[in-house]
């Protein structure tokens, strides 16, 4: 590859890579962003490169990539779910903590502020989902459910912020294995 568009490449890369690792924070699934650009890049390799039918990515990056973005999302929904635990809560309220995150993210969407509505519908979900299961168990009272549901929300949270450096390490792997073509 000749070496100013191999540059240029990966300077793009890190750009958008790093803009997605930064957006992880307000809801932007940046771990996702980063696969998807490598996936264009080796789709459209053959436009740059001399020999486009050797793999510009190998396949076990790729296979890395997912697998620790998958690791990523499971931690953000777990680490919601141990917070109920670590608030005093019940199954139930671990239950209603992933159900209300999905859902608020879900719903959150609908928010006409771009990705931060999906954040702030997880988070509120979260919490929401967590109050709301907690309560379902008749010899609680309120109050006794709002902790729960607050460790579950602080939870998602710190669940999100272990994705910022699960999609890092991504984002350097991939450009590694472009600077190194």
């Amino acid at each position: 590859m000749e070496t100013t568009i191999q540059i240029t490449l990966v300077a793009l890369l890190l750009l958008l890579g790093g803009a997605a690792v930064a957006g992880i924070v307000i809801g932007v699934p940046g771990a996702w962003i980063i696969i998807a650009t490598a996936i264009l890049l080796e789709l459209t390799d053959g436009l740059w490169r001399e020999d486009p039918s050797a793999p510009l990515f190998p396949l076990w990056l790729f296979a890395a990539a997912i697998v620790l973005a998958l690791v990523g999302e499971l931690l953000e929904f777990a680490l919601g779910a141990l917070g109920v635990r670590r608030g005093g809560g019940t199954r139930r309220g671990m239950i209603g903590a992933v159900i209300g995150g999905i859902g608020g993210a879900i719903l959150g969407t609908f928010i006409p502020i771009p990705l931060v509505g999906t954040l702030l519908g997880a988070i509120a979900g979260t919490f929401a989902g967590a109050f709301i299961f907690e309560l379902g168990d008749p010899s609680l009272r309120t109050g006794a459910a709002l902790r729960p549901a607050l460790w579950a929300t602080l939870g998602r949270i710190a669940g999100s912020a272990c994705k910022i450096p699960i999609a890092a390490t991504i984002l350097m792997g991939f450009a590694v294995a472009l600077m190194l073509d």
